[in-house]
């Protein structure tokens, strides 16, 4: 039976455009009055009773994509990928909304007491989409793939602690590491370590997720198939439409309009257009996202942690939260990791001083204020609004700060991004040692602050050889407040997620992990019935 033709769509008929309208993002927030005007009658019920209706297709707005947009299950860059690499594929853990590891295509995964070995069980009867058993030899691969020295992914540096990999029989693997590591299943979680065949090719993608690619346009469109051999509880969804956006405003216009049913990462100042249509919702979750300042350690003025110190007092924390993401944020105090158990809390919120800020700078050959660059993209919602507020903050500490925006091409291009003085990023929720593997070790690839501490790297890999939980929470708080003391990031807030949807969506729920649309979890989406 077609479920899609016999579920009512209850998608109103309204205000249409064309593709190129859609993708190439026509109407700004000044049409914002005369969509609503054009658009279909207010929805007066959603019918939520009885299990989720079956069938039918999710139109997904994101933001960003280009050309270069990625099917490959280990180098997602931008929202899209995401989106893909999650619902394509599945990793063997993940974490969950509440940002507790989850066994997925694993069974176990037991580390034995010296944390120098991992035993690794695959769930009995997980195939991957094309109907073939995940097998432990597809796990090899995955690894090989991810850590291939001529080609590193995304999680390279999490995968270089295993030595050896041994079969032990059709669903048990066991690994081998070369220095002792306690978080190696948190290593296997993030969303870009799905596992893929031994003969993946990512052009012909095959994966163990809840969804198989239809149509795929590189920066504009990607259809999504319910994946029926999927090993867990099948999508509700027959089909999800993923559309690319190149501006905010227009992405909101085609949710506005019923041009998509979902958008995913709006900034947190325009919940009250949405608030404002009662025919939508809004999906606000608290998160571990960050979107920091990069002081660069190594180079002047910032080889000076006098400099750097100075530059974390003169902004006002919650005036930016207020500011850039309306308060939906909660406070950062100069480290990340704010979702991990050696998350040191203890440690007094750092505030705005600017007479200390200005004694600093005194101290540190600057008694007349200090002029730098701070280069900015719209690499997150938020960015380029934050670099404004923190230039006018830190002018009454006597430091000027030159902004220079670029496009977000420009700003991860080569040579460029990774090299800035003064310049800004942004993460997605990760514990600490899966976080700091990817930016503040010397051999993280992306070391934006280009952190050094003395023995630092030493004093981590202790922390990941420590089997003992609250030891290792220990020194994970001590390595946490060497950045509070000394770092070269600004961590001023972690971000909330905020989504919205017209209210016939059902299923998402808040999500910690700071991804879009409860983690895209596409699977666990249906729409429902309304009654006009």
């Amino acid at each position: 039976m077609n479920h899609h033709h016999r579920i009512p769509d209850p998608r109103p008929a309204g205000l249409h455009l064309n593709r190129r309208q859609l993708l190439g993002g026509a109407l700004g927030l000044g049409a914002l009055g005369v969509l609503s005007a054009c658009s279909a009658p207010p929805v007066t019920q959603v019918d939520t009773s009885g299990p989720p209706t079956q069938g039918g297709t999710l139109r997904v707005g994101l933001a960003g994509g280009s050309a270069t947009d990625s099917l490959d299950a280990h180098a997602p860059v931008n929202s899209g990928d995401t989106a893909r690499v999650i619902n394509l594929y599945e990793g063997l853990l993940r974490r969950d909304d509440n940002y507790e590891l989850e066994y997925r295509l694993a069974e176990s995964m037991e580390v034995n007491d010296d944390a120098t070995e991992w035993r690794l069980v695959l769930r009995e009867g997980v195939t991957f989409s094309d109907g073939r058993p995940v097998r432990p030899e597809d796990v090899i691969a995955t690894v090989e793939r991810v850590r291939n020295p001529d080609d590193p992914k995304n999680g390279a540096s999490m995968m270089e602690v295993i030595d050896s990999m041994e079969v032990v029989d059709e669903r048990t693997l066991i690994f081998k590491l070369s220095t002792p590591d306690a978080e190696l299943d948190d290593a296997f979680s993030p969303y870009q370590m799905g596992i893929v065949p031994e003969d993946y090719d990512p052009s012909d993608p095959i994966g163990a997720g809840p969804f198989t690619l239809g149509e795929f346009e590189p920066g504009q469109i990607t259809t999504l198939n319910r994946n029926d051999n999927y090993w867990d509880t099948p999508a509700h969804l027959d089909r999800v439409e993923l559309v690319n956006f190149q501006e905010e405003d227009a992405m909101l216009n085609a949710l506005l309009s019923t041009q998509v049913d979902a958008i995913g990462q709006i900034n947190p100042t325009l919940t009250r257009v949405v608030d404002a249509d009662e025919r939508l919702q809004v999906l606000n979750s608290e998160t571990g996202m960050w979107l920091p300042f990069t002081m660069r350690v190594d180079t002047a003025p910032f080889d000076d942690v006098k400099v750097r110190q100075a530059m974390r007092l003169a902004i006002d924390r919650e005036q930016m939260v207020n500011q850039v993401f309306s308060g939906h944020s909660q406070l950062g105090n100069d480290m990340f990791a704010f979702y991990d158990p050696g998350y040191p809390d203890h440690l007094e919120q750092r505030q705005q001083n600017i007479e200390q800020a200005k004694q600093l700078l005194s101290e540190a050959r600057y008694p007349d204020g200090l002029e730098v660059d701070l280069v900015t993209s719209e690499i997150q919602a938020g960015a380029v609004r934050a670099a404004q507020v923190l230039a006018e903050q830190v002018r009454a500490a006597g430091i000027t700060a030159n902004l220079h925006q670029v496009d977000t091409t420009t700003f991860y291009g080569d040579g460029n991004y990774l090299h800035y003085p003064f310049s800004q990023s942004f993460w997605y929720t990760r514990n600490f040692l899966a976080q700091v593997d990817q930016c503040a070790t010397d051999t993280a690839p992306f070391n934006e602050t280009h952190w050094e501490g003395p023995d630092f790297a030493a004093r981590v890999s202790e922390a990941q050889a420590t089997a003992d939980n609250a030891e290792r929470e220990g020194k994970i708080a001590e390595l946490q407040e060497e950045f509070f003391d000394r770092g070269g990031y600004i961590i001023w807030g972690f971000s909330n997620q905020v989504d919205a949807m017209q209210k016939y969506v059902m299923g998402f729920e808040e999500n910690a992990t700071g991804l879009p649309l409860s983690g895209c979890n596409f699977q666990r989406a249906w729409i429902a019935e309304v009654n006009a």
